[in-house]
């Protein structure tokens, strides 16, 4: 069913989400990922090449990886995660209450999701909303959409960059939410909407699953920056630099050319940025309250980033993503690792 609501309404939603993030506390969330020996992940319902079954019903993607190597430098195992898809106002939901022990979902992060009870650990995927539209629209440009009836998830940021931008603009439009983006875009294809938004990401992978995706394209105008990346609950800063870290190993290792075939290699390499990311030498680990091995483990289970990528969305995939703004600083782009020292 959709929902039709104003503006104010909107800003309603977003704060009843927040209050519930504020009502509960957890214990120390790493200490119970040990003690449960599992991760528990809160992933995207079904956006192919980040979060979605494959034929033989694994659920397979880039959000889902990432899972893993939290796993892997956790508890030494990747295959320990539970994965959780969850819409957005039961992901948001679900932190503080334990229901997932961190959200690898499709999220953006802003200034007051930051500051209502979620915390942010790094960067994992730069992107920007734009607009889906069919062929048979004729629509080239976001002019060509004034007065147009625009589907989207209730409750996300795409409802408010919408408003933004059409207002700026002087263009007249009619929005029309749903509970999730799934059923966002399921009406959209439907013929519902005139048009969809959501992460020039997501809509690639809704793209890519599509049988007739010929008949639908991708405007050319990014309306948006949109940081997303891993979140934890707030007063969590233990398991929040594990989750931050474990990432960030991803990224290092691409920068010094670790990769999941080579990692072994390394670890005995004379590279001292290589020994201290990969346990040969420091304590970085045991100040974490993770072994020693946490980065070569997230490593050896996943790859680094690069190859996560390529794996995942990559020219190579239904998805076809450049990297773009995620390519390496050393290549242009804005992924740079903190330094392990």
């Amino acid at each position: 069913m959709s929902a039709q609501r104003s503006h104010s309404g909107r800003y309603l939603f977003v704060g009843l989400a927040f209050a519930a993030l504020g009502g509960a506390a957890r214990a120390d969330v790493l200490d119970d990922v040990k003690a449960h020996g599992v991760v528990k992940c809160g992933v995207t319902l079904a956006a192919p090449g980040f979060s979605a079954e494959d034929n033989t019903g694994k659920r397979q993607g880039f959000d889902i990886d990432m899972c893993k190597a939290i796993a892997a430098a956790a508890l030494g195992d990747a295959s320990k995660v539970q994965l959780v898809p969850m819409d957005l106002k039961t992901a948001f939901a679900g932190l503080p209450t334990g229901a997932v022990d961190v959200l690898t979902h499709r999220f953006t992060w802003t200034q007051s999701r930051d500051v209502s009870g979620m915390k942010f650990a790094k960067v994992m995927f730069f992107d920007g909303q734009g607009f889906a539209v069919t062929i048979k629209s004729k629509a080239s440009k976001l002019a060509d959409l004034n007065n147009a009836t625009i589907c989207t998830a209730q409750g996300s940021t795409s409802e408010l960059i919408v408003a933004d931008y059409f207002r700026a603009h002087n263009l007249k439009y009619k929005i029309v939410t749903f509970a999730s983006q799934e059923q966002a875009w399921d009406a959209f294809v439907g013929k519902r909407c005139d048009a969809a938004i959501n992460d020039r990401s997501g809509l690639a992978a809704r793209l890519a699953a599509l049988p007739n995706r010929e008949e639908f394209k991708v405007l050319a105008e990014t309306v948006s920056n949109e940081p997303i990346g891993p979140i934890v609950a707030q007063g969590q800063p233990r398991w929040e630099a594990v989750v931050r870290f474990t990432l960030n190993a991803l990224v290092a290792a691409e920068e010094q050319g670790i990769t999941q075939a080579n990692v072994d290699a390394q670890r005995s390499a004379q590279s001292p940025d290589a020994q201290r990311l990969l346990g040969a030498t420091g304590d970085f680990g045991s100040k974490m309250g993770l072994a020693n091995d946490w980065a070569y483990q997230a490593i050896k289970a996943v790859g680094n980033y690069g190859e996560i990528w390529d794996r995942n969305v990559g020219p190579k995939t239904p998805l076809r993503l450049d990297r773009g703004r995620n390519a390496l600083v050393a290549n242009g782009g804005l992924m740079m690792s903190i330094p392990v020292r």
